[in-house]
């Protein structure tokens, strides 16, 4: 017997426009899990994200050697991995997928991809020359995947095709779904339609799958070797493709690999920890539940668990199996988010990308922060693009991002 909330939402549902249902299947929209979500909107709001969001189980810091390293530039260890990531890239085995489904809302409320990083030069642009340098040294084309949004999917194919981006660079739209009001029942906007959004990064990999990019990726890189995907967010234009980091992670063995950096002053993020694993029961004691190493943001660990204890945390950048990241059932958490849309109260539910880490094995490499080898320069608004901009543009020359001087 459904609640007179969720039967409200079931109609509503149903009664959505033909067209607009379409759109949204065609993005796929999953009106059943949906459906299931507003079923969890019972109680104060702190009270129920505080239970839908924690974990329980032991948790506990991962052991030093458990952060792996980079070797020394100069050693013959670090031109031996160097060596491995190059012949990886020259065999065509690894791809590039980055994050651009965003609207810099703290920008102006523009498409992110086109923000300008200098002047006439955009992030978009920088990815395109970083993927033509890359593409130079492997010798062919390295695949160029961006996961664009429906807000962003038209502006950013329309650039593409202004800055003649070659074939092998392609965009797939992640899913689409729609806010809720705090009773479950349909959210709408000032126009009176209902509010859709895209539920997050951890729509990645479904949005991969579905693409078809993922399986001719999969059939054309050749059989019986190990194929990855890098992943990467827009605005981090450290996340490069590196060959030496490339080759840490083929090392390695595992099925996928976080980028993880030393933390700063007011840092808070994900942090690699041991814990029950994804879908293991809350109250599970055996090893294989607890002794998963994974990336868990701070608001999900338990409040006996000192965060600081963990001086590392998460990039969002990820080296990852192609046959990992094409077949592994994850089983998702869901994040109530109350967010503000039209000066109204709306509820969305979000996934997060690291909870592939809680599905697979996973590496942890620490890689550099400052100088000419960072590797994180996140940007997510006017102020932190002004601070970071002479950081960026040096990385950037660096790296063939830019054919002008910076």
């Amino acid at each position: 017997m459904e609640s007179p909330r969720v039967e409200e939402l079931m109609r509503e549902l149903a009664a959505l426009p033909e067209e607009f249902q379409r759109r949204l299947h065609s993005a796929g929209f999953d009106e059943k899990r949906l459906i299931s979500l507003a079923r969890t909107l019972e109680g104060p709001p702190e009270t129920r994200r505080t239970e839908r969001n924690r974990v329980r189980g032991d948790v506990r810091p991962p052991a030093k050697d458990e952060i792996l390293e980079l070797p020394e530039t100069t050693s013959a260890e670090a031109k031996a991995l160097r060596e491995r990531g190059h012949d990886a890239l020259s065999r065509g085995e690894v791809a590039l997928c980055v994050m651009a489904g965003g609207m810099a809302t703290r920008m102006g409320g523009v498409v992110k991809a086109l923000v300008e990083v200098k002047d006439g030069v955009t992030f978009l642009d920088m990815r395109l020359a970083e993927n033509r340098a890359v593409s130079a040294r492997a010798g062919k084309s390295v695949p160029l995947w961006l996961m664009v949004s429906e807000a962003t999917r038209a502006p950013i194919d329309h650039a593409l095709k202004i800055a003649n981006a070659p074939s092998h660079v392609h965009t797939f739209e992640q899913t689409q779904s729609l806010r809720l009001n705090g009773d479950g029942t349909l959210f709408r906007g000032a126009d009176g339609q209902p509010s859709s959004y895209a539920p997050g990064h951890g729509d990645l990999i479904d949005s991969l799958r579905r693409s078809g990019l993922l399986d001719e990726f999969r059939k054309n890189a050749g059989k019986n070797t190990p194929k990855s995907v890098w992943i990467a967010n827009l605005d981090n234009l450290g996340a490069t493709v590196d060959e030496e980091i490339l080759g840490a992670f083929l090392a390695s063995g595992k099925k996928a690999m976080v980028e993880v950096c030393d933390k700063a002053e007011g840092d808070r993020g994900g942090i690699p920890v041991h814990a029950p694993s994804s879908g293991s029961s809350a109250s599970s004691t055996s090893e294989s539940a607890t002794n998963r190493l994974q990336v868990l943001e701070e608001f999900r660990l338990p409040t006996t668990f000192d965060a600081s204890t963990v001086r590392v945390f998460n990039t969002n950048t990820f080296l990852v199996d192609t046959e990992a990241l094409a077949t592994t059932p994850i089983e998702w958490n869901w994040f109530e988010v109350e967010k503000k849309v039209d000066g109204k109260a709306a509820i969305q539910f979000e996934r997060l990308l690291q909870e592939l880490t809680g599905a697979v094995d996973t590496a942890y490499l620490r890689v550099p922060r400052e100088g000419a080898a960072s590797r994180f320069l996140p940007v997510k608004d006017l102020e932190e693009l002004a601070r970071r901009r002479e950081a960026i543009l040096a990385v950037a020359q660096l790296r063939g991002m830019l054919t002008t001087p910076a």
